[in-house]
């Protein structure tokens, strides 16, 4: 499965590499779009090149979408384009993966509702959901994640999702993590 992830100034970076790399160890695609087309620099100054420009950005390629968290969300989240891309990952049933502060722009856009997730825990709204106080969780095709601490159990559930629990449990123990 190919997996798109979209990230703009301000990304956590823990949050988008932690991610990016636990997927990519188990052995999945993984593309990241520049909502700007351009580089982005995250919250901590950490600047990513080379990335995808987002006006080429095509849905259909992939079964998976990643949505960082850090004070970019606000800029995914007033993006028309952004939130046209989610509805239709969501409508196809695809994977919807967010973390931090990126839940509550599924949240605000109604995804939540009647689903257990977890977002960080100042930005938790009645989001019409369950909220579920656990680093990842996952409730269909929905994954969310609580926080940069949770990057890693955040990223193994996508990995499982994706790829199946032997792959994920193979990178686990390529990595020591228990």
């Amino acid at each position: 499965m190919k997996i798109c992830m979209i990230v703009t100034d301000g990304f956590e970076e823990i949050e988008a590499v932690g991610t990016y790399a636990i997927l990519r160890r188990g052995g999945l695609t993984v593309d990241v779009y520049s909502l700007l087309d351009k580089d982005a620099t995250g919250r901590f100054g950490l600047t990513v090149t080379n990335l995808r420009p987002f006006s080429q950005f095509n849905a259909e390629e992939y079964g998976a979408l990643v949505i960082p968290g850090g004070p970019e969300y606000k800029a995914l989240e007033a993006s028309q384009d952004v939130q046209a891309i989610i509805k239709q990952f969501i409508d196809a049933g695809k994977l919807v993966a967010a973390i931090c502060a990126g839940p509550t722009i599924l949240g605000r856009a109604g995804y939540l509702k009647g689903k257990k997730y977890t977002c960080f825990t100042a930005m938790n709204e009645d989001f019409g959901g369950e909220y579920q106080d656990g680093y990842a969780v996952r409730d269909g095709n929905l994954i969310t994640g609580k926080s940069a601490a949770a990057t890693i159990d955040f990223g193994f559930l996508i990995l499982e999702a994706a790829a199946g629990k032997e792959t994920a449990d193979q990178t686990k123990k390529e990595i020591y993590y228990k």
